[in-house]
């Protein structure tokens, strides 16, 4: 019975544990961990392209990108403190 419940809770956790994986903090990643967290990241952009670019140039860098499709820069101060030369946000 036991073995039933921890089985469960473990189900219940890992979207959790999957989320914090791909978001995490500086340096959570591995470089060939980048394109994957970048395709999510520009999943529902119309830009595709441009994001995918500066998305995998951002991760490369910081080896960090914020979950989700929009915001959370919070969770990579790396990643959300890199600019454009004219002071604008680089990272997606």
């Amino acid at each position: 019975m036991a073995k039933i419940v921890c089985a469960f809770l473990l189900l219940l956790a890992m979207p959790f544990v999957i989320q914090v994986a791909y978001a995490g903090g500086e340096g959570s990643l591995r470089p060939q961990d980048c394109s994957n967290a970048c395709d999510v990241r520009c999943s529902a952009t119309q830009y595709k392209k441009a994001c995918l670019t500066y998305c995998n140039y951002c991760c490369a860098k910081c080896l960090c990108v914020p979950s989700g499709t929009y915001g959370h820069k919070e969770e990579c101060p790396c990643y959300n403190n890199m600019k454009t030369k004219e002071g604008g946000p680089k990272c997606p």
